[in-house]
């Protein structure tokens, strides 16, 4: 699988992050796969956020819970990410994965985007 994040680099504090992963070569519904969105700070660990599984079901982080949303579009075989919120705190490169059960593991990777929060 090929897997491309797009969206914005700078996003300012208190508005909401929004990202696109666009997966080629593999369904985001074959069943047994669940597809991540995982962040690293500046100077940090990578922190997985939240996923969906091939069924449409969402598993969330608990710290990042309550901000975020993760959600899906078959018809275009790619899902999203919207962190409500955000502070400079969010300022990260952002990765979408394909893997199994949420955090688990991940096979394929996408190359990462960085999201600047600032004023």
């Amino acid at each position: 699988a090929q897997l491309q994040e797009s969206g914005p680099g700078l996003v300012k504090p208190s508005q909401t992050l929004s990202l696109t992963c666009t997966v080629s070569n593999r369904s985001i519904t074959t069943t047994g796969f669940y597809w991540s969105w995982i962040r690293q700070a500046p100077g940090k660990g990578l922190e997985w956020m939240g996923a969906i599984s091939y069924s449409g079901d969402a598993t969330y982080s608990p710290p990042l819970e309550s901000r975020s949303l993760v959600s899906r579009d078959t018809s275009k075989n790619q899902f999203a990410l919207q962190l409500n919120s955000v502070t400079p705190e969010d300022t990260a490169v952002y990765y979408c994965a394909r893997g199994g059960q949420p955090g688990s593991w991940f096979d394929f990777w996408g190359q990462g985007i960085q999201v600047t929060v600032s004023s």
